[in-house]
């Protein structure tokens, strides 16, 4: 295995930790949720959680099938929240530091375009996707906290 193939991996499996983090917080956090408007927020937390997982599939194929490693079954530090906008503010936190990080890995991907012949179109595509996804979710828990 080439050598940004193994800087790769070892990034990727730190997005994959992070992603195994979020969906667990956002279900944990849909659970803590009460009062007016639950149910919306409730439902929005799980179709989050969902998107989450869907993060996870596609980084645990980039490292096995394109990059030659192995995926991690670690986990990021998740954090509790007992009321709604902190909750909201928690994940809308962990959304952008996300998004912050996989652009590092997106850029690291481009500048070594010519390192990996096989391998460069679908690690750009799939990070790309996931980071728009990524904006996706930071716009919705915008709104939902009303900024």
């Amino acid at each position: 295995m080439s050598e940004i193939k193994k800087e790769l991996a070892v990034l990727i499996n730190r997005a994959l930790e992070s992603e195994h983090a979020a969906r667990i917080q956002y279900l944990a956090h849909a659970e803590a949720i009460t009062g007016i408007g639950a149910e919306a927020i409730i439902a929005r937390l799980k179709e989050l959680a969902a998107d989450e997982q869907k993060h996870e599939e596609v980084f645990r194929n980039l490292i096995g099938g394109y990059l030659g490693g192995e995926p991690s079954m670690g986990l990021s530090e998740t954090y509790r929240a007992q009321d709604t906008v902190k909750i909201l503010e928690i994940n809308l936190k962990g959304e952008k530091e996300a998004i912050d990080f996989y652009k590092q890995i997106y850029q690291k991907i481009i500048d070594h375009k010519k390192d990996l012949p096989y391998e460069f179109e679908t690690l750009e595509h799939e990070l790309r996707h996931v980071i728009i996804d990524e904006q996706e979710h930071v716009v919705e828990l915008s709104l939902l906290l009303g900024k």
